[in-house]
């Protein structure tokens, strides 16, 4: 288990340890290379590599939220996706063979968001929906999303008027990439996979998510518990009841 804040997270390690669960700790701060450098050299001497890794670190604005939508995107895709790219490009040289990969996504990131000017809208859809599509491209696409917000026109390129979706459309676009270098990998049988929990009573939904915490891990833990060899989901966009939707048409089984 890894978290930013030392103290809070040892701190959580011994409330697991009271329910009968006994994690290993150790800091971790995706926006800190120096950091996820660091626990990479850990994972490797320690264990020889990673079987699984959950990329769950991701900030949100509130809608109270006095930044301007610039600096909110700056700062939203800086962590949610940028850093997050970049975690995992330190991170996937240890992965073991049959690691799995679980992308925390959202409903939000799905390609129905993409609700900027209808045709620029289209254009962007497939783009970003492009079997070919590149992790240079992509990266391009995000950060012309951030200038783009920084300057207040990124309707007219199609992008949403939300910082968290944007970022969050990245991140199922960036799975779909991972697993297609996967499958020319040497490793045997390496899987990721994007996921939306659902709506959960956690700070960052202010507690108005239904959901208690254990059902937001529920299909979270079942992608990253694949047995070996299994035929799919792999680059695949994850409800939280464990259904397989089609991140570029859909539909969604639901609101959230």
């Amino acid at each position: 288990m890894t978290s930013r804040d030392e103290n809070r997270g040892k701190s959580a390690v011994e409330e697991m340890n009271k329910l009968g669960l006994h994690p290993k700790y150790h800091q971790l701060d995706v926006d800190n290379q120096d950091s996820v450098t660091k626990l990479r050299d850990y994972m490797k001497s320690t264990y020889g590599g990673l079987d699984v890794l959950v990329n769950n670190a991701a900030i949100a604005f509130k809608s109270t939220a006095t930044e301007s939508f610039g600096e909110q995107a700056t700062v939203t895709l800086r962590t949610n996706f940028f850093n997050t790219h970049t975690a995992c490009k330190i991170l996937f040289p240890i992965l073991k063979p049959h690691a799995r990969v679980v992308n925390l996504s959202s409903v939000m990131g799905h390609y129905s968001m993409l609700k900027g000017e209808k045709k620029a809208a289209a254009e962007l859809k497939n783009k970003l929906a492009s079997p070919d599509l590149t992790e240079e491209e992509l990266s391009s696409l995000m950060q012309n999303f951030v200038i783009a917000a920084n300057k207040g026109d990124h309707e007219s390129y199609g992008w949403p008027s939300s910082t968290y979706a944007a970022s969050k459309i990245g991140v199922s676009a960036l799975t779909r990439i991972q697993q297609r270098q996967f499958n020319q990998d040497p490793r045997e049988d390496l899987i990721v996979n994007s996921v939306h929990p659902g709506w959960v009573d956690t700070d960052m939904t202010s507690h108005k998510g239904p959901l208690k915490i254990e059902e937001g891990a529920a299909a979270p833990s079942w992608l990253a518990l694949l047995p070996a060899n299994v035929e799919g989901p792999k680059g695949g966009f994850v409800w939280h009841d464990k259904q397989i939707v089609d991140v570029v048409d859909g539909p969604l089984p639901s609101a959230f």
